[in-house]
């Protein structure tokens, strides 16, 4: 008997030869965001800045939902440029709230705004990239099913406590594990996915057993 092409549980091979976890291997957006972009290292302030706030967006919705609205939400948002947004008043939320491009819920755009202000202001202390990424674990994951992957940990519950400190919102542990996971602080592709150890983060943590 031939072995079984993909050795890990919840891995669907590709018709490419490349194993992907199930939620990455059919809908063709989510497919190139996890071969693209999941995972990859992001480090300037514009990037993580977009990313907390698409997170937050993201709370009790699909990602995928997200993805599908994000060149919306970059348009709304000045291209998530945070001095732009800091700038942003009431007259400008009564505008998102109107733009059915975007999720329309008012508490995380006002949090957006702020969280634009609050980005503005850690430029005094270091800075968005410097904090967020001080709290990369001296580990990171070695998931083999989905069931394995975390959805918090103490770092990303530091790191909730950490941004609520200086004003943001919508930065709950669970989020900031899933921000933490997306830009490449933690690597949680699982054990077997083509994806595993690309980041170059955690280059001794790539495939195997």
């Amino acid at each position: 008997m031939s072995p079984d092409p993909v050795p890990r549980p919840d891995l669907v091979l590709g018709e490419d030869g490349l194993a992907r976890p199930a939620w990455a291997s059919t809908d063709p957006l989510l497919r190139a965001y996890y071969d693209g972009e999941w995972g990859l290292p992001v480090r300037d302030e514009r990037g993580l800045y977009e990313r907390i706030c698409l997170e937050g967006f993201q709370a009790g919705l699909s990602w995928a939902t997200i993805l599908r609205k994000r060149p919306a939400f970059r348009a709304a948002f000045a291209g998530f440029d945070p001095d732009e947004v800091a700038a942003f008043g009431p007259g400008d939320v009564d505008r998102l709230l109107a733009d059915p491009g975007i999720v329309r819920h008012r508490g995380k755009i006002e949090a957006a705004v702020g969280n634009a202000r609050a980005t503005v202001a850690l430029r005094e202390d270091g800075g968005l990239s410097r904090l967020v990424w001080s709290f990369r674990p001296e580990r990171t994951p070695r998931p083999r099913t989905v069931a394995e992957v975390p959805t918090r940990s103490p770092e990303s519950e530091a790191l909730s406590r950490a941004l609520r400190a200086r004003g943001f919102r919508f930065v709950g542990p669970t989020t900031m594990y899933a921000l933490m996971e997306a830009v490449g602080i933690v690597d949680t592709h699982l054990v077997g996915s083509h994806r595993r150890g690309s980041s170059g983060v955690w280059p001794d943590d790539a495939g195997g057993a």
